[in-house]
Parts: structure tokens; sequence; C-alpha cells
């Protein structure tokens, strides 16, 4: 067993969002998710068969969601996603890395 960093190897320049899976089973999987400006395409929304927590860790990001008011999170925040609540990534800080641990269960 070696321990690693959630913030560790993220890279200077992202181009895309980066979405580094760090754990999975049958029933749960665990992701990084690092943003810089990334939002999600104007077309289409997330509608997910799982539930998903999620925990901005350093950053700040607003989610849109089709029924329901813009959430936003900043440093520290985190917010349960029921499965198939539509939502989308509208916006998150252009200058700095937003950094997500989300829990797909």
């Amino acid at each position: 067993m070696k321990p690693a960093n959630i913030f560790a190897s993220i890279p200077e320049h992202l181009d895309d969002e980066l979405v580094d899976l760090l754990a999975q089973n049958e029933n749960v999987k665990i992701e990084r998710i690092v943003s810089k400006g990334h939002v999600s395409p104007e077309t289409g929304w997330y509608d997910q068969d799982t539930d998903e927590w999620v925990l901005v860790l350093k950053g700040a990001a607003i989610l849109a969601f089709e029924n329901a008011e813009d959430v936003r999170l900043e440093c520290g925040d985190h917010l349960n996603i029921p499965a198939h609540s539509r939502h989308r990534v509208k916006w998150t800080a252009p200058d700095s890395e937003t950094v997500w641990l989300a829990i797909y269960y």
C-alpha cells in the first residue's frame, strides 16, 4: 500500500478537464476531477443512473440543474446529486484549478 496525494500530478495547462479514477468496485466509483474554466457542453445534460456526491476541494464552480436553481460550490462545499437529476457544469474558476472529489454510488 502506498499513499497518494489528491493534489499531485495536476498539469500546469489543462486543454480539457482532467478525470482520474481513484478507486472503483461494483457499487462505488471515486474520481478526482480537475477543471480550470471548463464547463459542460451547451447541449445535453449529465443524466446518471447512480447517485453522485461531489466535494470541491479547491476552487469554485456553479452547477446548473434542469429543474432546480443553480448551485454555487466553493472550497469545502459538497452536494449530493440524486440519480437522474439532470445537471451540467455551468462555470468553473478560470484562473485557478477547481479540484473535485466525485463519488458515484
